[in-house]
């Protein structure tokens, strides 16, 4: 069965970085593109990353120069690397499947704060 599990969020300054994790298990990793979602309180879910099954790589246009989408298909991770961050940036951070979308997990909780 799929699962994807987030990991990495937490506490950041304005400007900080952070890195969040996607573990993936059950099914071909490396046959699947795989993609980075946020929701903040009382806003909708929305797109921030994805990357292909070749790793083409595609940004939400507010994070472009900031986050940067990575995989490996060895480990069967989804890496998403987040610098310069801003408080606009804290939401719930999920990973999830964009063509063959699986059930939503517990996400990881990013919030930037001064």
């Amino acid at each position: 069965q799929v699962q994807l599990v987030e990991s990495g969020g937490g506490l950041v300054q304005p400007g900080g970085s952070l890195t969040l994790s996607c573990a993936a298990s059950g099914f071909s990793f490396s046959q699947y593109a795989v993609s980075w979602y946020r929701q903040a309180p009382g806003h909708e879910r929305q797109l921030v990353a994805s990357i292909g099954r070749r790793g083409t790589t595609d940004y939400a246009e507010y994070v472009k120069g900031r986050f940067t989408i990575s995989r490996d298909n060895a480990k069967n991770t989804v890496t998403l690397q987040m610098n310069a961050l801003k408080p606009e940036d804290t939401a719930v951070y999920y990973c999830n499947l964009p063509y063959t979308r699986h059930t939503w997990g517990q996400g990881t909780q990013v919030t930037v704060s001064s």
